[in-house]
């Protein structure tokens, strides 16, 4: 699939852009998986926070979240990981990985990263380098565990 990649700080967000990733984070984490939660947090146009976008002309095809260290020693977390339905099935998600690790190492080198992973993509996650660190708690009604690299 070819797609183009962004890199954005949150002030280089088009209009279009945020739109369409809040879209597709509607569609997937709240309809498609049935979870009714407030996914527009107050965290995507602040500090240093960063979203990674990959682009098929005019279309969101995925995306994540990076959430800048809150502190000068902090780590740096990852969120709002998401393949569009209609790039399902295409190692998409792998590559927004690599995509959002390479982001964060640019952005924040030799800090720790964080993640809040859906309980059934630890192996996912695992192939990137992560580890389970504590038990599996409920968020949302969903299954999460916490993750570190």
């Amino acid at each position: 699939m070819d797609v183009i990649w962004h890199d954005l700080h949150h002030s280089e967000l088009s209009t279009r852009q945020l739109y369409a990733i809040l879209a597709l984070r509607c569609a997937v984490f709240v309809v498609e998986q049935a979870c009714p939660y407030q996914d527009v947090d107050g965290l995507d146009l602040v500090a240093e926070n960063r979203h990674i976008l990959a682009m098929q002309g005019e279309e969101l095809m995925a995306c994540a979240r990076i959430l800048a260290p809150e502190e000068a020693t902090g780590a740096v977390a990852i969120g709002r990981v998401i393949v569009s339905p209609r790039a399902r099935g295409r190692y998409l998600g792998n590559r927004l990985m690599e995509q959002t690790l390479l982001s964060c190492e640019r952005h924040w080198p030799q800090r720790g990263i964080y993640l809040s992973a859906q309980a059934h993509l630890q192996n996912f996650y695992r192939r990137h380098g992560f580890e389970s660190c504590g038990e599996i708690y409920l968020e949302d009604n969903i299954p999460h565990i916490d993750m570190r690299k």
